[in-house]
């Protein structure tokens, strides 16, 4: 999450919490928040349009991993720091929750799809070898019905 979003979920301006942050950067590591370069900063602004107040700040933005979040309870110490910060340990815990049967969907059709394309497969063979009988069975038929060559009945002169 970005600084100027938990700053508005937090109830505080977004200079109050990177200066609480920074007043306490060895709370947070660079698994629990980051600062985000020129580049991130552009490739971000364009691909979310809700971030066009980024476009004229002179600031980097930070962001904040899941443990980030929790940290920022701890350094805010306000009682709405608190709860928000348990609605959205919430919200994480469901995410987590939401991948994670996503993820086991995703292996059971691919262990699905390999086992179909491993019976197309077998089917493909089986329509083969069942044409190859079909044609078969038609070429004897041909053959039954050609009159055999019989010599000619009567006297040669």
């Amino acid at each position: 999450m970005l600084d100027s979003d938990l700053a508005t979920l937090y109830g505080t301006e977004t200079k109050r919490l990177k200066e609480q942050v920074r007043r306490n950067i060895g709370r947070f590591p660079e698994d629990f928040m980051f600062e985000l370069t020129k580049a991130e900063k552009l490739q971000l602004i364009e691909s979310d349009p809700r971030l066009g107040s980024l476009k004229f700040s002179p600031v980097l933005p930070m962001a904040f991993t899941e443990h980030g979040v929790l940290m920022l309870s701890s350094v805010l110490g306000s009682d709405t720091a608190i709860a928000v910060n348990i609605q959205v340990m919430r919200v994480f815990s469901h995410m987590r929750a939401v991948l994670a049967t996503h993820s086991e969907l995703l292996l059971k059709l691919e262990k699905l799809s390999g086992t179909v394309s491993h019976h197309s497969r077998d089917i493909k063979v089986i329509f083969g070898q069942l044409r190859r009988m079909r044609e078969e069975e038609e070429n004897r038929l041909l053959l039954a019905k050609v009159p055999k060559k019989r010599p000619p009945i009567g006297f040669k002169k």
